[in-house]
């Protein structure tokens, strides 16, 4: 499988690298997080790792450790507004639950 952007989430991510001076794409990551076992980590990329997984998806690269992988494989990131708040979304095939706050998942 692969990890996606919708269009939304790629014209966000071109307008942060484009804001940041450039970079090679975003690192998408889990971390051990929260009440429910992990949690979802973006950054931005200047270096490859040399296990590094990349994936490009509406004109941006996205990066994965492999580690990360296991966990997000088939994940769709898209970007969107409700009401006051708006930020990425993950839409993660592989999620069996989350948290009430929404900060962290598990498999």
């Amino acid at each position: 499988m692969a990890i996606t952007l919708t269009e939304t989430a790629a014209q966000r991510v071109k307008s942060f690298l484009d804001n940041r001076g450039g970079g090679l794409g975003l690192r998408l990551g889990v971390k051990t997080s929260g009440c429910s076992g992990m949690a979802y980590v973006l950054e931005f990329v200047d270096d490859l790792d040399e296990q590094d997984q990349v994936f490009e998806s509406q004109g941006v690269k996205i990066i994965v450790d492999p580690k990360s992988m296991l966990y997000i494989d088939g994940t769709e990131l898209d970007y969107g507004k409700e009401g006051l708040n708006e930020g990425f979304k993950f839409n993660n095939p592989n999620v069996k639950d989350a948290c009430g706050c929404g900060e962290s998942f598990t498999i």
